[in-house]
């Protein structure tokens, strides 16, 4: 291809006829990163809603997921947030594990029954969810 000077100042005019670019504006609301839940801030929550025996009527109506209240209207049976049919006696968090890139946090809850009787299950949280809620439930059995 021959560049004349011709071909140079048509090139000029095409480019001199395209709308310029528009200044970016700033836009008044900064853009803010969600932060994502620690281990500590997972293992206050978890133990601050379940307590000694379990949660309360507050607490499963508002800080548990969408799927978990579903879960727990096809499960009258059993109390899907306790993997059981009664109330512990007591309950205990173990330590959280967060994995950043699946965006979960989980702990193991451990249910104390009479006669020194134990149960286990895992409690799983969402890292970006606002406010925090309790995302599932696995029972171990």
């Amino acid at each position: 291809m021959k560049i004349t000077p011709y071909s140079l100042g048509a090139l000029l005019l095409t480019l001199l006829a395209l709308p310029a670019p528009t200044p970016a504006v700033a836009d008044p609301t900064p853009v803010v990163a969600h932060r994502r839940h620690s281990a500590a801030e997972i293992a206050t929550f978890l133990t601050s809603f379940y307590g000694h025996h379990g949660p309360s009527t507050h607490d499963r109506d508002q800080r548990v997921s969408q799927l978990l209240k579903e879960k727990q209207a096809y499960s009258r049976n059993a109390d899907v947030l306790l993997c059981a049919q009664d109330e512990p006696q007591d309950i205990a968090i173990g330590a959280v594990t967060i994995a950043p890139l699946a965006g979960i946090g989980w702990a193991t809850v451990t249910t104390h029954w009479g006669a020194g009787r134990t149960d286990t299950f895992t409690a799983y949280v969402r890292l970006d969810s606002r406010p925090i809620k309790l995302d599932d439930v696995i029972c171990a059995g």
